[in-house]
């Protein structure tokens, strides 16, 4: 723990430079910068000050709509310059004096560059961390792709999220998150969707812990949307990504991104795909009766992501958009468990399953946009259809045991469906102030049937079927150095149940979540914001479905149908600073869950020798935590990206026979380190700390890893080439010890040692595109669902 204390204060100390060395303030350069054929903003362009000579003195980049602001320019001349990929260069000489220390260039109308052939949508080199009001929001980089072939692999790497073994992810120490893409919710299991989506094609991930009233509030510890690539050049452009990881096993992954701009229409498409046999290993000591457990899961899938759309600009006011996620997953994993008896040979059992899982979700997406004459003032009807089709094919071989297990195999078909209507109301109704006024219709349905040739467990036919009508407003107002922004959404919840044609559950409320967000503007480069928000987690269909279904010789899974939804009510603070070498983000927050969903672990009731995995409610909770990240660029060739979490919470619940409490605090730490060692050349060295954690049911011994990797640019910045080594020292791996409802230790080990290879190829030309995108494709979320 020491030594983790001076690594972290040796870290963060050049951000204690950054926050209290700020040059004398004497003038500023503040404007706008827009498309000059179509005047819309251009978001990143690259605004520099230089000295008549021609040395840079300092520079920023334009926000998403366009503005900048340069403050802290001692008296002088200067030349200035905006730069944007697919424009020609903007140019003008300004003066800072005495009598003229802020100067208001006003909009700035860039020429596209007819010329410029190269203007496709590029990977940045580095990721890029942007905190808004509501979310904090990372730009995918290639440092980010070359770390791991699915979106699963990456999350790791980020802020706030942690990954287990099985691919299942937590914000802030709570897995209770939703997941969306482009906005949209699926209904295929997180960690199974994250394994499914090529990290080439994601173009941006959005943290938002704490979100407003315009969003769906499921999701206890808030909501991760992934943005996939998508674009508006004019002409025709497009990615190439492919990419082999190599462990014990070889796994692939690639990605084609195209795309066709001209008049009107803008046309898209995004292909993805990855697979390959992936292994974990794993071993329990149980003390208890003196046994071991051996288990080996070899994981055999493969997984296909189609997106194609198309807008349609009627004209400057009016946009029509549909598009269409196609996604195919097919996997075969077969494990086996070996359970020996120290002493009693006879007792010993061997128990192996093969799976065969298919699984088809497809979603339908319908947009119609109309803006007004006042800027920003619209209306926006959007229709979302998702659809899964899931096979489950699992047949399950017993040895030993005296005979007590019989072999027998399972089928299990799941269809599921999920509509989301919004309709999305936007005023503002003075230059400062806006207004928003929303509703929602969602109404999802799931079959599940089940056979076994298992005497033991009946087939089974369950229904469970939910509807939610939701009406939102918020209101919010910019002032010079304060704003705010104050909603309440209502809910109309109704759920139903049905086993084997009768009616096991039923239930129906409404629900007010009220958000709240206050912001002040320290400086121009420094700012603090206050949140607050209800929030709701509503049962999952694997935690309230009855069926019981037979794992292990050891645990029987079943769900509770009569599982209540648990409330969260959130506070955080962030404080963000960022200057000319890096820049901080802090927060701090606390949360008061109402009605607790844990899992548990039970002594079957029909079987004392087993244990029952099931959920049940339990007592109100609380949690908090705080949050560093950064980034500083101490010299022009190097980088440094750290960030450090900390949470606490007191957790109570049921395993075994005995009621218990236990309090955990734990942390992670992260540091991801750039280096340029030429133009062309940037190595990368990224490594991970995770802090023992006391659980309900175990306590998880401390894990940490490091991994380490290399880009090259070629063919004028075309093609990139990137090799990745995970894992290094083979450190990351799952370890627990337990004393309830048995004395067991246990470990888990991945195949995380892994080295990756990949290239990118961008092609195609056209300058920047024209007309804004939908509020997907500017990390707005809407819609909502169950998962």
């Amino acid at each position: 723990m020491k030594k983790f204390i001076i690594i972290f204060l040796i870290t963060f100390s050049p951000f204690s430079a950054i926050a209290f060395s700020a040059p004398s303030e004497l003038g500023t350069v503040s404007g706008v910068v827009m498309d000059g054929e179509f005047h819309e903003p251009i978001p990143y362009a690259t605004i520099s000050v230089n000295t008549p000579e021609g040395e840079l003195v300092t520079g920023v980049v334009s926000s998403i709509d366009g503005s900048f602001t340069i403050d802290k320019l001692p008296r002088g001349n200067y030349s200035f310059k905006i730069q944007f990929m697919g424009y020609k260069t903007y140019s003008s000489d300004v003066v800072i004096s005495a009598g003229k220390q802020n100067i208001e260039i006003g909009t700035v109308y860039l020429e596209a560059e007819v010329a410029q052939l190269d203007d496709v949508e590029v990977v940045a080199e580095r990721s890029t961390i942007e905190q808004r009001i509501d979310r904090k929001v990372i730009n995918v980089g290639k440092d980010l792709t070359t770390v791991g072939p699915s979106a699963s692999d990456i999350m790791g790497n980020l802020p706030t999220l942690t990954v287990d073994q099985d691919g299942n992810i937590a914000m802030r120490g709570n897995d209770n998150v939703r997941i969306l893409v482009d906005g949209k919710p699926t209904s295929i299991p997180a960690a199974q969707l994250l394994k499914q989506i090529p990290s080439t094609s994601i173009k941006s991930i959005e943290l938002i812990t704490n979100p407003s009233a315009k969003y769906n509030p499921e999701g206890m510890s808030g909501i991760i949307n992934i943005i996939l690539h998508k674009n508006a050049n004019l002409g025709f452009n497009g990615n190439l990504n492919t990419g082999i990881t190599r462990g014990e096993y070889t796994r692939y992954n690639g990605s084609l991104n195209l795309n066709y701009r001209s008049g009107k229409f803008n046309f898209y498409g995004n292909l993805g795909t990855n697979g390959g046999k992936n292994e974990q290993l794993g071993l329990i000591d149980n003390f208890t009766n003196n046994s071991s457990e051996n288990i080996r899961f070899l994981n055999d899938r493969e997984s296909y992501l189609y997106k194609v759309g198309v807008d349609f600009y009627l004209d400057e006011k009016n946009t029509f958009s549909v598009y269409t996620n196609q996604n195919f997953f097919y996997g075969k994993p077969f494990g086996e468990v070996n359970i020996l008896f120290a002493g009693n040979p006879d007792s010993n059992i061997y128990q192996d399953f093969f799976l065969d899982n298919t699984n088809i979700s497809r979603t339908y997406n319908f947009d119609y946009k109309r803006d007004f004459q006042k800027e920003g003032h619209n209306i926006e009807l959007e229709i979302d259809h998702n659809t899964v089709d899931q096979t489950e094919l699992a047949r399950f071989q017993f040895e030993g045991g005296g005979n007590s297990f019989s072999n027998y195999s399972d089928e299990v078909r799941d269809d599921l469906t999920n509509t989301t209507i919004n309709l999305d109301y936007v005023n503002p109704l003075r230059e400062m102030t806006k207004l928003e006024i929303g509703a929602e219709a969602r109404i999802r349905s799931s079959n599940n049937d089940y056979l076994s040739t298992n005497e033991n467990l009946a087939a089974a036919l369950y229904d469970y079927d939910n509807s939610i009508y939701s009406f939102y407003t918020t209101f919010g107002q910019n002032m010079e150095k304060w704003s705010y922004q104050l909603g309440i959404r209502l809910e109309s919840y109704d759920v139903e149940a049905v086993l084997d044609s009768r009616k096991i559950f039923e239930d129906d409320y409404i629900t007010a979540y009220p958000t709240a967000f206050l912001s002040y503007k320290l400086s121009e480069r420094r700012a603090l914001q206050l949140s607050y928000g209800r929030r709701v987690d509503r049962p999952g269909l694997n935690q309230v479905n009855p069926v019981r279904e037979f794992s292990t010789p050891r645990i029987t899974a079943v769900g509770n149908p009569e599982l209540q939804p648990q409330f969260t009510n959130s506070v955080e603070m962030n404080y963000t600073h960022s200057s000319r070498k890096g820049n901080i983000n802090a927060g701090v927050f606390y949360r008061r869950i109402e009605n607790e969903i844990n899992q548990t672990l039970l002594l079957d009731p029909e079987d004392p020798s087993r244990l029952l995995l099931t959920f049940l409610n339990g007592d109100d909770n609380e949690a908090y935590g705080v949050e560093l990240s950064g980034s500083y660029k101490p010299v022009k060739w190097w980088t440094i990206n750290p960030s450090f979490e900390l949470y606490s919470k007191i957790e109570r619940g049921v395993v075994g026979m005995q009621r218990i409490e236990v309090e955990n605090t734990a942390f992670n730490f992260r540091i991801n380190q750039n280096f340029n060692a030429t133009e062309n050349l940037t190595f990368q060295l990224f490594g991970m700390y995770r802090s023992p954690s006391q659980m309900l049911q175990f306590e998880a011994e401390e894990m940490c890893f490091i991994n380490a990797g290399a880009r090259y640019n070629l063919f004028n910045d075309k093609a990139t080439l990137s090799l990745n080594f995970n894992d290094i020292f083979d450190t990351q791996r799952f370890t627990f010890h337990t004393d309830l409802p048995f004395e067991q230790r246990g470990s888990f080990k991945p195949d995380s040692q892994t080295v990756f290879l990949g290239l990118s190829y961008r092609f195609g030309g056209g300058k920047n595109g024209a007309l804004k995108r939908k509020n997907r494709d500017e990390n707005e979320v809407k819609g909502g669902g169950i998962f």
